[in-house]
C-alpha cells in the first residue's frame, strides 16, 4: 500500500505479540507503526497475507488530505483514515490488489487524516464502522503520538 501526497510514498513498521494495538469497534488489533517515510513507503507490499486481528497503523506528523494505493500490494484491504482526535473520517473498503504499477488507482480520504490503519479488506464492514468511530491506542502509543 502506497501513501500518495506531494510525493508517494509508503509505511511499514513491526509489531511482537506483545507490542502496539489498537481497538477499534470493540475488537483489538496487533499493529506494526509506520511513522517514518521509510516505513511509510514500504507499508504491506510484497506480502501475501495478514494474520487476522492484526493491521498496520500509519502515523503521520500532522492532518491533512491523504491518498493510498495498492501498487505491488498483494493482499486486498480496509483503508480506515482518522483525523488527530483519532475519530474516524473515511474509509475504503474491499481495495483490492493491484498488477499495474503506477498506474494503480489512488483511494483518497474524504477529509484530513492524520492515522490511517489498514487491516484485512472485510474488517470494516465485520465491524459495521461509521464515521465518527473512535480508533483507541495501546499505552506506549498514546504516550508517545
Amino acid at each position: 500500500m502506497r501513501y500518495l501526497g506531494v510525493s508517494l510514498l509508503l509505511l511499514t513498521g513491526c509489531a511482537s505479540a506483545h507490542g502496539p494495538w489498537v481497538e477499534l469497534g470493540g475488537e483489538r488489533y496487533s499493529v506494526e507503526i509506520a511513522d517514518d517515510d521509510a516505513e511509510r513507503g514500504r507499508g504491506l507490499m510484497f506480502r501475501d497475507s495478514l494474520p487476522p486481528r492484526q493491521g498496520m497503523l500509519f502515523v503521520f506528523p500532522s492532518e491533512a488530505p491523504r491518498a493510498f494505493w495498492m501498487k505491488n500490494t498483494r493482499i486486498p484491504l480496509d483503508i480506515l483514515y482518522f483525523d488527530a482526535t483519532r475519530k474516524l473520517v473515511s474509509q475504503q473498503r474491499d481495495v483490492p490488489p493491484c498488477a499495474l504499477g503506477d498506474r494503480c488507482p489512488p483511494y483518497p480520504s474524504d477529509a484530513p487524516a492524520r492515522y490511517v490503519l489498514e487491516l484485512n479488506a472485510g474488517e470494516a464492514a465485520r465491524l459495521q464502522l461509521q464515521r465518527g468511530a473512535v480508533l483507541r491506542v495501546s499505552p506506549d502509543l498514546d504516550a508517545t503520538r
